[in-house]
């Protein structure tokens, strides 16, 4: 009764939130006659320039990716697809940082992945633990239920990230090793919050439990630090719209030989997602269903930018152009809705707005005056927050633009703000701790 209770508010918000930015997602786009006397359709009209896209994903593709994507249609039974498939899917174990995980991927998206973890691993009836600080782990905790698993909600702010204290006491009052799996939402989306998910595993060998650990990496991996051997991670999932900077339709898992021991005996109804197909066929570089060609050219190219790049240097940049954000909101006089620095996201920023004012109209304002698309507020925090997603294909000159559009937008919006006043400060941060381009030292020598 309280799940179905929950539900509803829950949908109830989400509607909320749709309705309030509707007017802001453009259902088709005509070509105007400029002759006619009618009115345009909504949304019909493209203006110059580009639209400036700062969600947390679907995010900015690099016009390499797009390059290598752009393929006539081919047939994956012919003898060359082989080595493709089983050089993208080695590729893929570089945004894990594993060498002994087994990866996979799926045509779908990250939910799909969600459900490549758990029913693969788990019974019905199965007892697993799942902080809830958000949209992205309810949802996920929803499917758990939906699923016919025993889910342990531990609850927590909206703002704040999983509580390793309070994991390791559940884990030690377990003492008949009941609960089969602790699952983790790395980076929550809807308040900017990564949880420290060796800090997780460190709470599990403490209390000396047995339990699988999956991960939703859906909006870490690939931009933030992820080590998925080091950190002893059983199951992690993203997808190709994220950090890999790639067009929606992919969901990437990986697992541990231990996740694909309890695949032997994990009694979930699984088809679609079934880790036993591609362990038959993936070997020899096949694939059970049909596969996305120009996604998986697109992944091959993404993944070689990021090794290009260097997975230390990855990890720092979305750190450095996360923290001009954080300039700028507070040049702005504004708070992030993630108040403690240890669990401020680098994939995107979550800033409350002032009381009084709705953040719809500033996401509204963007989108219909400077063609620049912000995040919404989502569920709880609809009205009250709105977000900037920096993740991906990313630097600091694109990023600015989405604060000088922010800023007007929210001047708009009838805030009071200096102009410049956070333009100012993140450009402050940023040229103080640029460095010169890889490849370029001899411009300035």
């Amino acid at each position: 009764m309280l799940r179905e209770v929950a539900s509803r508010r829950l949908l109830g918000a989400l509607v909320r939130g749709n309705r309030a930015f509707s007017s802001a997602l453009p259902e088709q786009v005509q070509t105007i006659d400029p002759q006619s006397s009618s009115q345009p359709a909504p949304f019909s009209y493209i203006p110059p320039g580009r639209n400036h896209l700062f969600v947390p994903g679907p995010v900015n593709i690099h016009e390499r990716v797009l390059r290598a994507m752009n393929v006539p249609g081919q047939n994956h039974r012919d003898p060359w697809f082989a080595e493709l498939y089983k050089s993208v899917l080695e590729d893929t174990k570089f945004i894990y940082q594993t060498k002994e995980g087994t990866p996979f991927i799926f045509p779908g998206t990250g939910t799909g992945g969600w459900e490549a973890a758990l029913t693969n691993t788990l019974s019905p009836g199965d007892k697993v633990v799942c902080f809830r600080y958000g949209l992205f782990s309810h949802l996920w905790i929803d499917m758990m239920q939906r699923l016919g698993l025993d889910v342990e909600i531990v609850d927590r702010p909206w703002g704040e990230g999983a509580d390793e204290a309070a994991l390791e006491d559940i884990l030690r009052k377990d003492v008949n090793k009941k609960i089969k799996a602790v699952c983790v939402v790395h980076n929550e989306t809807t308040t900017g919050v990564t949880s420290d998910v060796a800090g997780c595993r460190q709470a599990m060998d403490s209390a000396n439990h047995p339990a699988l650990l999956l991960v939703d990496g859906v909006s870490s991996i690939g931009a933030l630090d992820f080590q998925f051997d080091k950190w002893r991670v059983d199951v992690a999932v993203t997808g190709s719209q994220k950090a890999l900077s790639l067009p929606t339709g992919l969901a990437y898992v990986c697992a541990s030989k231990k996740a694909l021991d309890a695949a032997k005996t994990a009694k979930l109804r699984r088809v679609y997602y079934d880790f036993a197909d591609y362990l038959r066929t993936n070997p020899t570089g096949n694939v059970p269903y049909t596969p996305s060609l120009p996604l998986l050219y697109g992944t091959q190219e993404s993944i070689r930018m990021l090794k290009e790049e260097g997975f230390e240097n990855v990890v720092a940049r979305h750190h450095r152009l996360a923290e001009g954000v954080r300039k700028a909101v507070e040049g702005w006089g504004l708070q992030t809705l993630c108040k403690n620095p240890r669990w401020k996201s680098d994939s995107l920023t979550v800033i409350e707005v002032p009381a009084g004012i709705d953040s719809n109209k500033i996401v509204k304002n963007a989108y219909a005056k400077y063609d620049l698309s912000l995040g919404i507020g989502l569920a709880q925090v609809n009205g009250k927050v709105f977000r900037i997603g920096h993740l991906g294909n990313m630097n600091e000159l694109m990023l600015v633009s989405a604060l000088a559009g922010a800023e007007m937008a929210m001047i708009d919006a009838g805030m009071s703000l200096k102009t410049g006043s956070g333009v100012g400060k993140a450009i402050e941060y940023w040229q103080k701790s640029a460095k010169i381009i890889k490849t370029r030292e001899s411009l300035l020598q």
